[in-house]
């Protein structure tokens, strides 16, 4: 079973960064603010917890192993993450410091939950301890993080502030775990955008997990603006769909895998499918499902009617499951890729309407966040994903 990051001590977490930087227990130990016996229990403790030794010992000193200085490297990304988070507080200087684990399991529930029943029912804390954990973890910012409404709770600025900085953290120190305790397993959370689950996810998936077994893989679907608050908050690690037009959103970083063609989609027997080369007035005279506002396919769609009016687009849609129903059941029109209805239009169900477009062709790749490190288990899926668009 995976370690949790939330069963690891804070404070000695944090001791391990002061140790590689000053060399030794007792100069650590004074940064930290513990005893120099506590903090050798403490580090004892941490290396029996991830089952590595994270520093060799010698006289007068300490060395760290590649696994501590990996560990440390995350660890001090993962108390930015949380300093950005109480960003504002003021009473303490740095309050991210004088947090616990125990802290901030019970404030993440309860961000998730949206209720102390609800929190207290997914970690097995009683509702007493999660209002002690709340408001211990107010006193330590100096901040209200949490609005009382009846019988739930709506997270206040400060409290949505920090919930994103734990989350990052945790997904920070899960890497480390991950770096340096299990060579063959870890995981990759995916955030799958409707194009990308037709093939390029599935093929990529395929070949990971043929060749790293124990990697556990966990695909979450949705549109981009569903997917990117994830990504932000570290509750995915990458997503994969069409990217944005450059330069794309300042704190996340998009890489390229192809540019995939388009063609325009309905039913067999539409009155378009046999007309080898429909006009734009053709097209426009029958209804449209297109993509929201703001979309890259949308905006390749405005673009294919150039100065001329715009069809009627009564439906707005990002499920390809939902458009292959309407087109199935109707001589509604959409623009698709050729690998989401690849099925459907060799079924004779689905035929492509016409030639293909001319400004066919949007970006499909890879975006995470900007100061994202992948484990190995994430660059082995990168690296899978890349060989698939490829190909």
């Amino acid at each position: 079973m995976a370690l949790d990051p939330f069963d690891l001590n804070l404070r000695h977490l944090r001791a391990v960064g002061a140790i590689v930087q000053r060399g030794s227990m007792s100069a650590a130990a004074n940064a930290v603010s513990l005893s120099q016996p506590a903090l050798t229990q403490g580090i004892a403790k941490l290396e029996a917890q991830l089952g590595v030794a994270l520093f060799a010992r010698r006289p007068g000193g300490m060395d760290a192993t590649e696994a501590g200085r990996a560990l440390a490297e995350r660890v001090a990304t993962a108390f930015a993450h949380l300093a950005g988070g109480v960003r504002g507080g003021r009473r303490f200087a740095s309050p991210e410091w004088l947090m616990t684990a125990t802290q901030m399991r019970a404030f993440l529930s309860l961000a998730d939950a949206g209720s102390f029943v609800g929190a207290g029912t997914a970690t097995g804390l009683s509702q007493p301890a999660i209002h002690r954990a709340v408001r211990d973890l107010e006193q330590v910012c100096g901040v209200a993080l949490v609005d009382r409404r009846g019988r739930g709770i709506a997270l206040s600025p400060a409290g949505l502030r920090l919930a994103r900085g734990i989350r990052l953290a945790r997904a920070e120190i899960a890497g480390g775990i991950a770096e340096i305790t299990d060579q063959e397993g870890g995981s990759v959370v995916i955030g799958a955008m409707p194009l990308s689950r037709a093939m390029l996810v599935p093929r990529a998936i395929a070949q990971t997990v043929a060749a790293a077994p124990h990697v556990a893989i966990h695909v979450i679907e949705g549109s981009w603006r569903e997917l990117a608050e994830a990504l932000r908050d570290g509750a995915i690690d990458l997503m994969i769909g069409a990217l944005r037009p450059e330069p794309g959103p300042p704190d996340m970083v998009q890489m390229p895998l192809l540019t995939d063609r388009l063609v325009i989609v309905g039913r067999a027997g539409h009155p378009l499918a046999g007309v080898a080369a429909p006009t734009p007035e053709q097209l426009a005279g029958f209804p449209w499902v297109v993509s929201h506002a703001g979309a890259p396919l949308r905006a390749l769609w405005e673009r294919m009617f150039g100065d001329g009016p715009l069809p009627r687009a009564p439906v707005q849609c990002g499920s390809v499951m939902v458009i292959r129903g309407i087109l199935v059941e109707s001589d509604f029109l959409t623009l698709l890729s050729p690998q989401q209805v690849a099925l459907e239009v060799e079924s004779g169900v689905l035929a492509a309407i016409g030639p293909e477009p001319e400004v066919s062709g949007r970006v499909i790749g890879v975006t995470t966040r900007r100061d994202w490190r992948p484990t190995r288990a994430q660059a082995r899926f990168l690296e899978a994903l890349a060989g698939v668009a490829q190909q």
